[in-house]
Parts: structure tokens; C-alpha cells; sequence
């Protein structure tokens, strides 16, 4: 399997720093984060918003949504209602900006998930994903660090009752309650639906919100080791920080270096069994 495609985020304010910046160290890509502030948006602010991201050509560019506390299963109508609007409005201005994937999030921003439907959320996130593929954008949906999608067995439910693709966040996996507890190992986020895992999330774990970088290989290789086994050859080096961004992205290029870049057929075996 050839080496997968590396993306940074879009942590470079200056759009053409960000473009020179992912050039020059070799990256393939950007990953897009989207704020409420960014969409949805009057006409004007939408085309200062595409004419930034069309600067950053020949990149490509996919797309992730960091709605803090917009949830279409949220228990009130009112709510639900609103960030359903707010999400396919975002995927209308992914389509229109030529992006094929979109990532989103369940529970972003909340301490629990005890004020949102579970009923609702999987309709509303099934017809997202029917939504977006009409407009040829793919919805993919990220493991977090807390709530129903830190849970392999509620994630794998989540992605098979929506056919919603997946961004697999390696971090939010590394502290997921289920992986501390040992009731569940990391690689539970990934084979029921590897072929599905369209994005992958690099770092070493989530700590208070911070995405940590990894100190050696030793704390990440497993991790890797695992991605590197899947189709999805998108991963994103998400951090924010350049010296965080750089010594990750050396520790990822000495796996690179150290790991024959063939899918195992052994392993996907074991995966789709």
C-alpha cells in the first residue's frame, strides 16, 4: 500500500502561509475546520470564504465541523431542528467547494450525552449522510474522547445504522473510557467497518481538550501500525502547534521509514471476519 497522504490543519491564519508551509514540508493536504462562525453565513462572508480555501490549490482540501453543542439529536425540537438546517448548509458549501468529505461530530462540547435522542440522532445523521451523497460529499463520522462515540460498541452502531463513513481519531481513541477500562482495545474502533475509515486523526491523546504530540515512536506505533492496514490514506497530523505539528510529523515519517508500506492480508482478513 503506498504511503498515505499527510494533512495539517488550518491552524495558519494567513491562508498562503498555510499553503507554503504544508508545501514546503510535504504535505498533501488540509484538513478545514469549520466554526459556527464560519457557516452558516450571509453570501459575502461565503465567497471570502472560498476564495481563502481556493488559494490553497493544488492541495486538497476535506472538511471537518467543530459545532460545539450542535446536536440534530438534541432532545429539543427547536434545537434539532436548527443544527440540522446548520449542518446541511455546511455540506451545500462543501459540495460547492468541490470537497468530497465532510467530518461530524455527536455530543461535541458536552459534559453527557443525557440530554440528547438517541432515536433522533441516528434519523437525522442517516439523513445527513443520504443528504450529502446526493451532492456527492461523503459525511463521515469521528470517534471522541467522550460520550457515545468514545464507545466501540455505540460507535459501530452509530456508523452501521447511519452508513456514515469514518474519521478515526487515534488520540480521542487513546483515552476513550472504554480503552482505559480495558473493556475494549483500540483496534474495536476500527474492524467492524474498516473499509468505511476514510480519515484518520494523528496525534498521541487528547489531554483537557490539547492534543499532545507523541515524545517517540514507541508511544504511537502500534496506533499506526494499525492505520497503516486500512484503505483510508488520508491522515491528518491535527495539531495546532508548529513545533507540536513538526516533531509529529518527524516520528510519523520515521514509521514510514521503519514499516514496508503493504496492507497485510492477514490482518484485513482478520478484520472483515
Amino acid at each position: 500500500m503506498p504511503k498515505p497522504r499527510l494533512a495539517i490543519c488550518n491552524f495558519i491564519p494567513d491562508v498562503e502561509r498555510l499553503r507554503s508551509t504544508a508545501l514546503e514540508h510535504g504535505f498533501s493536504g488540509v484538513d478545514w475546520t469549520f466554526t459556527l462562525e464560519d457557516v452558516p453565513g450571509g453570501k459575502g462572508h461565503k465567497q471570502s470564504l472560498i476564495r481563502r480555501i481556493s488559494r490553497l490549490h493544488p492541495l486538497e482540501v476535506r472538511y471537518h465541523c467543530a459545532f460545539k453543542g450542535v446536536d440534530m439529536g438534541d432532545e429539543d425540537p427547536e434545537k434539532a431542528d436548527r443544527a440540522v438546517d446548520i449542518f446541511r448548509e455546511t455540506c451545500r458549501l462543501v459540495a460547492h467547494l468541490e470537497g468530497r468529505f465532510m467530518t461530524v461530530h455527536l455530543g461535541l462540547g458536552r459534559e453527557s450525552c443525557d440530554d440528547l435522542s438517541w432515536e433522533r440522532t441516528l434519523s437525522s445523521l442517516a439523513d445527513l449522510v443520504a443528504f450529502g451523497r446526493n451532492l456527492g460529499v461523503r459525511v463521515c463520522l469521528e470517534n471522541l474522547a467522550s460520550g457515545w462515540s468514545s464507545r466501540p460498541e455505540l460507535f459501530e452502531k452509530l456508523v452501521r445504522k447511519t452508513n456514515a463513513g469514518v474519521t478515526l481519531d487515534i488520540g480521542h481513541a487513546r483515552v476513550s473510557p472504554s480503552i482505559q477500562s480495558r473493556h475494549y482495545a483500540f483496534e474495536d474502533f476500527i474492524s467492524p467497518h474498516y473499509e468505511h475509515v476514510h480519515n484518520a486523526h494523528v496525534y498521541h491523546e487528547e489531554i483537557d481538550g490539547s492534543h499532545t504530540a507523541p515524545q517517540s515512536l514507541d508511544e504511537i506505533g502500534e496506533r499506526l501500525h494499525l492505520l497503516s492496514c486500512l484503505p483510508c490514506d488520508w491522515w491528518v497530523l491535527e495539531l495546532r502547534e508548529e513545533e507540536a505539528l513538526f516533531s509529529t510529523l518527524q516520528v510519523v515519517r520515521e514509521f514510514f521509514d521503519a514499516v514496508p508500506h503493504e496492507r497485510p492480508a492477514q490482518y484485513l482478513g482478520m478484520l472483515s471476519s
